[in-house]
């Protein structure tokens, strides 16, 4: 992912974050700071843009974190999105594959949240290998710095 491309994915992550997909809705600074984190130093996250010819058909951001369930490196899809006309491509398989190889020996565990009812990243991920966590997640949000 490259700083000059902020604005598009800005707005990918705002198509995103306004749908169904996502229940949290985050505020244009944040994700502005996160396209910033992916192209800085920050060793957590990391951006990928997906493209053809040039023109950008969809983003994700993966972040790293350790599973003390698994004891090591656990790698996080955070977002993955498809502009409408690059979905059914294969390239979330594709994208899926490059994480397998990626971080073949160094992540114990993959994970990623989906809404049940997005029947079609379901399928996707389940075609990837992900499959359904048996218990409940929980959430607290810090305050603003």
């Amino acid at each position: 992912m490259q700083l000059e491309d902020m604005e598009e994915v800005v707005g990918m992550m705002r198509v995103f974050y306004d749908s169904p997909a996502v229940i949290h809705v985050a505020p244009d600074e944040i994700l502005r700071q996160d396209v910033k984190d992916c192209v800085g130093e920050c060793p957590y996250i990391e951006g990928y843009i997906f493209e053809e010819d040039g023109k950008i058909l969809g983003y994700s951001m993966v972040a790293k974190s350790y599973s003390t369930e698994y004891g090591g490196m656990c790698v996080w899809v955070e977002d993955l999105y498809m502009k409408e006309e690059a979905r059914g491509l294969g390239i979330g398989t594709a994208f899926f594959r490059f994480l397998d190889e990626k971080y073949k020996d160094q992540a114990v565990r993959f994970r990623l949240e989906v809404e049940e009812d997005n029947e079609r990243a379901v399928a996707v991920y389940k075609k990837a290998g992900y499959q359904p966590l048996p218990y409940m997640q929980m959430t607290k949000e810090q305050e603003s710095m």
